[in-house]
């Protein structure tokens, strides 16, 4: 399988197997994508692994979670997702949209040149509170829309909240000493749990209140794009479940941690107030520390993931090795704040 996948992404950085006529081809990996940018058009493909919380092991899994990939996103970005192509191989060469067997699919989207990103945005003091109040506006538009129903809302169960986070502690324990001190990883743990059991009742009540939702599940500056007067809010998570459906706090969380994150708590206080009154959901300001807590430890975890990918280069190693720790320190500052 792998043999496969490196005949495809080497095939994918030449010319001759797109559709279109391109010219300079760049390639970005993710812990769970190869991403071929080719100036007019992204086509990213997701590599044949299981993770545990996910599995696109088969070709049939991969073709699923591309059709899933562009139904969720288009809630939020549709003029950006383009579709699902398959990527053939005939006489030995392969092809997106060729003839011949489908070795691979990809999601095609418009490129959008990354300087456009808000996490580039940031870094050069780009993003004021007019841009943080759209972006809660329409945060808070999405999540009135957005369906709930009684499946989804097992998702905010205290059973899946624990599961999530037992999946977290079992899934970093490799990597203690490496990119999470064990002082970190096991005060994260007791403070994590203490919450949870003081806050039973509030978690229940959020579920009786239709506050679990299929939010986007992965809002953060590094998957907004503000292109002229468009904002793009893409890259919603489309394997798992659990990770999607969640309380909007959690969502809410997120972009709040990764301003944080990025050193402007500023903007992050502004987001979280506007979002609380546009929506009128004061009662989340309970629960954001929590899950800031947890967004900043699954930050962690990803970058530990690609710090332990042998197929990643040794810079791109470091990168998220340093990447990973900082996010641990987040996590755990988050938890010292609780009061129970």
């Amino acid at each position: 399988m792998l043999m496969i996948m490196d005949d495809v992404v080497r095939a994918l950085m030449s010319p001759e197997a797109h559709e279109e006529d391109v010219g300079n081809i760049r390639m970005m990996q993710t812990a769970l994508s190869y991403i071929f940018l080719t100036g007019k058009y992204v086509y990213k493909m997701k590599k044949p692994i299981n993770l545990g919380f996910l599995d696109f092991t088969t070709l049939e899994k991969r073709k699923y979670f591309c059709e899933e990939e562009l139904r969720l996103n288009r809630r939020l970005c549709k003029d950006m997702y383009l579709g699902v192509v398959p990527i053939n191989k005939s006489n030995g060469k392969i092809k997106i949209g060729g003839k011949g067997r489908t070795v691979e699919y990809a999601v095609k989207m418009k490129e959008i040149d990354q300087k456009y990103i808000m996490t580039e945005l940031l870094k050069k003091n780009k993003v004021g509170k007019d841009l943080i109040n759209r972006i809660a506006k329409i945060l808070t538009d999405f999540h009135s829309k957005t369906k709930t129903n009684e499946e989804i809302s097992k998702y905010g169960s205290l059973q899946v909240i624990r599961g999530n986070w037992s999946e977290n502690f079992e899934q970093t324990a490799d990597f203690i000493g490496k990119t999470i001190t064990e002082n970190q990883f096991e005060d994260i743990k007791f403070k994590i749990n203490g919450f949870i059991e003081e806050n039973n009742p509030l978690f229940k009540k959020r579920i009786e209140d239709g506050k679990i939702k299929e939010c986007h599940g992965d809002v953060h500056s590094g998957n907004i794009f503000v292109h002229g007067d468009n904002i793009y809010i893409f890259d919603a998570i489309e394997f798992n479940k659990r990770f999607r459906n969640s309380d909007v706090a959690a969502e809410v969380a997120f972009l709040g941690m990764d301003l944080d994150f990025h050193e402007r708590k500023d903007l992050s206080d502004h987001f979280i107030g506007k979002y609380v009154e546009y929506s009128g959901d004061e009662e989340m300001l309970k629960l954001l520390g929590f899950y800031k807590s947890y967004r900043a430890f699954v930050r962690g975890k990803i970058n530990s993931f690609q710090f332990g990918d042998p197929r990643m280069d040794e810079k791109g190693k470091d990168m998220s090795q340093e990447l990973a720790r900082r996010y641990f320190e987040l996590s755990q500052n988050y938890v010292k704040e609780f009061n129970y």
